[in-house]
């Protein structure tokens, strides 16, 4: 699994800041407003106990959109996958690379000659 220059800086952004990394990723989405409340009742002093033992609910949410982003870049190839929503990518029709989670066929696969 190669990870990127760019990969690299979403992690640091995730790390100073989780709610841009998912809206990098994600845009203006339900994961992004996930995120907001994950990072908001993590810093909040006065949540139940049961939510302030995770009080790194929005760094965790962050870095799973990444490792996703790179499963899909690398199984889709770079640009070829779009973001679907719940942490799932899709293949986008016209690129080189894996359509739809269909391996491409081999030419001449089997043959004797």
């Amino acid at each position: 699994m190669p990870v990127k220059g760019s990969d690299i800086i979403l992690i640091l952004v995730a790390i100073i800041f989780p709610p841009a990394a998912a809206g990098i990723i994600t845009g203006c989405s339900c994961d992004l407003f996930i995120n907001i409340c994950l990072t908001v009742l993590g810093y909040l002093p006065f949540v139940p106990s049961f939510l302030s033992e995770l009080p790194m609910g929005g760094h965790i949410h962050a870095f799973w959109l990444i490792y996703k982003k790179i499963k899909a870049e690398e199984y889709f190839g770079p640009g070829g996958y779009e973001y679907l929503g719940n942490g799932e990518f899709q293949g986008v029709q016209g690129f080189a690379g894996h359509q739809g989670g269909v391996a491409p066929p081999q030419a001449h696969y089997g043959a004797t000659r």
